[in-house]
């Protein structure tokens, strides 16, 4: 196994372990997240390192923390134009050497929003959906991306990291299913439907229909 640079061998263990039960705990939504939930565990369990050490392509996979902001009175979920990537996704980042991805989202969250993460009844501390992405343009690599789900009022949220997004917007479930995935995440219509079904197992926002 592979440590990363600068992080006791012990507690790069401890930390794969923790990721490892994390993955386990997320079930599958449908084939494609079955897929790259096995995908995940191949990689974790291979030794391969799991953090990036250098941007932005090393080493050419690694963790990464998505957290999806969903507004806790009207149900909607906050997007950001993503200057790099040219698209509309949740905020997040990559999860550093060393660090636990509730951490990281937690840092990313105040750095990119101003603003504590807090968890969502919906999920806790625990992400709700994983997928393994191939970046688009220079330094291209493979992320591998827990997705988590927090809450905000939307009048606390005021600012955001204007270097990293050039727009923030507020849409429903309903509307970002209308949404054309040439301008978004390309797995951001499955994640909202898996959202919306956990949703209404525990009665909580976001509300709406939903169907694979």
């Amino acid at each position: 196994m592979v440590s990363s640079p600068g992080v006791p061998a012990s507690s790069d263990s401890r930390l794969r372990a923790r990721v490892i039960g994390l993955v386990n705990g997320i079930a599958p939504w449908d084939d494609l997240e079955r897929a790259h939930l096995r995908l995940a565990g191949e990689w974790l369990s291979s030794g391969a390192p799991v953090h990036r050490t250098r941007k932005p392509d090393v080493p050419e996979t690694h963790l990464v923390s998505y957290f999806v902001v969903l507004e806790a009175e009207r149900g909607e979920l906050l997007l950001v134009a993503h200057r790099k990537a040219g698209l509309w996704l949740p905020p997040g980042g990559h999860v550093e050497p060393g660090e636990d991805p509730w951490a990281a989202v937690e840092r990313e969250c105040r750095e990119e929003l101003g603003v504590p993460a807090v968890a969502s009844d919906i999920t806790g501390e625990h992400p709700l959906f994983l997928t393994v992405t191939r970046t688009r343009g220079q330094g291209e690599h493979t992320d591998v991306s827990l997705w988590y789900v927090i809450t905000a009022d939307a009048r606390t949220l005021t600012s955001y990291d204007e270097e990293e997004f050039t727009a923030i917007r507020w849409l429903t479930p309903e509307q970002v299913l209308a949404e054309s995935l040439d301008s978004m995440d390309p797995h951001l219509h499955r994640f909202t439907r898996k959202l919306m079904q956990a949703a209404r197992a525990t009665g909580s926002p976001p509300r709406g229909r939903t169907s694979h």
